[in-house]
C-alpha cells in the first residue's frame, strides 16, 4: 500500500477460501450481469465509506474527491444521515403521493426560508433529472410555449425532457429529441465556442447565441435552463453579469429561467445557492445531488404565482416516488448539519486552500493549462502545451489512473471538442490534510507521468 494512502484500522486485505470464492462469483456477476451505462466499472469493490475516504475489498484507502458522484455533500455515511435513517425506518419509508409525512412539510418550512419568497413553492423527487423535468413542464404549462433554450456544454439529466437541452454528451444514437430545444454557445473564454475571446469573455457569445434562436424560434418561447457554473462542460464559470444579461434576454422574449444547482447548492460554491452572488433570482430553480447528503432526493421550486397558475391549469406531475417520507428526513438532517457545522464557510476556506496549490502546481507543470472554479466545485484543464491549449487526453487520463494507484479518486471530463479537465469536488467536511494529501498525491501523479513520457520518448 502506497504510503500515501490512509488505512482501515479493521480492514483485511485476504480472506477465507469462502469468501475468495464469494469475490470472485460477484466479479463475475459485474462481468455477465450488468449493463454498462458509461465508463468502465472500478476494478475493485467498494465496501465501505467514511467521511473522505472510500475503502476497498483489498482494504486499500481512497480519498474520494468527486464526493461519490458529486453527491456526497457531508462526506460518506456522515453520523446524522445514518440517523435520520434509522429514524425514517422506525417511522415511514414510503407513501401514496397525495399523503405526506411531516418531514416533507418541514423540509418545505426549512427550505423556504433559506429562499426568497418567489421561490417558496417545493416539490420533492429523487433525481436532478426529474427535478429539471419537472422545471420544464411548469415552465410550458405556465407560458403556453414550449420552445428552451439551453447552454452547449450543459448536462441536465437523461429523461426526455432534460436529455434534450442536455449538449455536453450522451445525445447520439437514441433518436429524435424533443422538439422546441435550442443550444446556445456557453461562455467558455479558454476555448471561445466563437473563435471570439481568449481568456475574458466579453458576452458576445451570448448575443449571438440569441440571434440565431429568434432566427429558429416559432414563436412559442418557454424557458431558459442553465447552470450557474456548467459542470460536466469542464466547470466553465460564466463571466461577471452574463446572467443579469441573460435575464433580461429571457424577459424580453417572456421566457422563464430555470436555474440546475444540482451540483452547486447547498454550500458547495461557498454559499448557500450559487445564484445569491449572481444578481438574479431564477423563476424556477432545481436542486438534488448536494441535498440528499448521498441518498436520492431532489426538489424544485418557483414562486406561488407559478404555481398557482400550473395547479389551475392541471398540471400533473405524478412520480412513484414523489414526497418520500424517507429522504425527506435526510434533506432535514443534510440542512442542520450544513448550518451548525458552517460547511459554506468551510467550502470557502478548503476551496481556496485547495485552488492555491492547484495554482502552485499549474506554475510547475506545462500540462495544467487553466484552474477554474468556486468553492470546492474545481476544475483543472490539462493541455500539451499552453500556446495552442490542444488537448492533453491521453496524459490526462495517464494521470488520472495515476492518482486512483496512489489513493485519490478524481473525474476527469473527456470529450473530443472540449479539452480534458478534471473536476474536482471533495465533500464539504474535508479537513485540512486531505486536501494536502490529495494535492501531494496530484504532483507525485503529475511528476510520475511526466517522466515516463520523457523516458518512452527517448527510448
Amino acid at each position: 500500500m502506497d504510503s500515501l494512502s490512509k488505512p482501515l484500522p479493521d480492514a483485511k486485505s485476504e480472506g477465507s477460501g469462502a469468501e475468495a470464492e464469494t469475490r470472485a462469483a460477484l466479479h463475475r456477476a459485474v462481468r455477465e450481469n450488468l449493463i454498462r451505462y458509461g465508463a468502465e466499472f472500478h476494478p475493485e469493490f467498494i465496501v465501505r465509506a467514511r467521511g473522505s475516504y472510500l475503502y476497498d475489498e483489498n482494504g486499500r484507502a481512497i480519498l474520494d474527491f468527486t464526493s461519490g458522484q458529486m453527491c456526497a455533500t457531508l462526506g460518506h455515511n456522515h453520523p446524522a444521515i445514518v440517523a435520520a435513517i434509522e429514524k425514517s425506518c422506525r417511522e415511514v419509508l414510503h407513501l401514496f403521493s397525495g399523503m405526506l409525512s411531516p418531514a416533507v412539510a418541514a423540509l418545505a418550512g426549512r427550505m423556504a426560508a433559506l429562499l426568497p419568497r418567489s421561490l417558496s413553492k417545493l416539490i420533492f423527487l429523487n433525481t436532478g433529472g426529474e427535478s429539471n423535468e419537472t422545471a420544464l413542464r411548469l415552465a410550458k404549462k405556465f407560458t403556453g410555449g414550449f420552445e428552451v433554450v439551453g447552454l452547449d456544454g450543459s448536462w441536465h439529466g437523461t429523461t426526455a425532457g432534460a436529455s434534450s437541452n442536455t449538449y455536453a454528451s450522451g445525445r447520439r444514437g437514441y433518436g429524435p429529441t424533443i422538439p422546441g430545444t435550442f443550444a446556445i454557445p456557453e461562455p467558455n473564454s479558454y476555448r471561445c465556442p466563437i473563435r471570439h475571446c481568449r481568456d475574458r469573455c466579453d458576452m458576445s457569445c451570448l448575443d449571438v447565441g440569441f440571434n440565431l434562436f429568434d432566427a429558429q424560434s416559432v414563436g412559442a418561447p418557454a424557458a431558459v435552463i442553465v447552470e450557474p457554473i456548467l459542470s460536466a462542460g469542464g466547470i466553465i464559470v460564466p463571466p461577471d453579469g452574463y446572467f443579469v444579461r441573460l435575464r433580461k434576454l429571457c424577459d424580453a422574449r417572456g421566457m422563464l429561467m430555470i436555474f440546475d444547482e444540482a451540483q452547486t447548492a447547498f454550500g458547495r460554491t461557498g454559499r448557500n445557492f450559487a445564484f445569491e452572488g449572481l444578481g438574479v433570482t431564477p423563476d424556477i430553480l432545481t436542486m438534488s445531488k448536494t441535498l440528499g447528503g448521498g441518498l436520492p432526493l431532489a426538489a424544485t421550486a418557483t414562486s406561488p404565482e407559478i404555481e398557482e397558475d400550473c395547479y389551475s391549469k392541471g398540471f400533473a406531475n405524478y412520480t412513484s416516488h414523489v414526497s418520500d417520507p424517507l429522504p425527506a428526513t435526510v434533506g432535514l438532517a443534510v440542512l442542520d448539519v450544513l448550518e451548525r457545522e458552517r460547511l459554506a464557510a468551510n467550502a470557502r476556506a478548503m476551496g481556496e486552500r485547495l485552488k492555491n496549490g492547484l495554482l502552485e502546481l499549474k506554475a510547475r507543470y506545462e500540462m495544467i493549462g487553466d484552474v477554474r472554479g468556486e468553492g470546492l466545485l474545481l476544475g483543472v484543464e490539462l493541455v500539451k502545451d499552453r500556446e495552442s491549449r490542444e488537448p492533453a487526453h491521453q496524459l490526462g487520463l495517464q494521470v488520472t489512473t495515476r492518482c486512483m494507484e496512489l489513493g485519490l479518486s478524481m473525474n476527469i471530463r473527456q470529450v473530443p471538442t472540449r479539452g480534458a479537465v478534471w473536476r474536482i469536488a471533495p465533500p464539504l467536511t474535508v479537513k485540512p490534510d486531505e486536501i494536502d494529501q490529495a494535492l501531494a498525491i496530484i504532483d507525485q501523479a503529475l511528476g510520475d507521468c511526466v517522466r515516463e513520457r520523457k523516458r518512452t520518448s527517448a527510448s
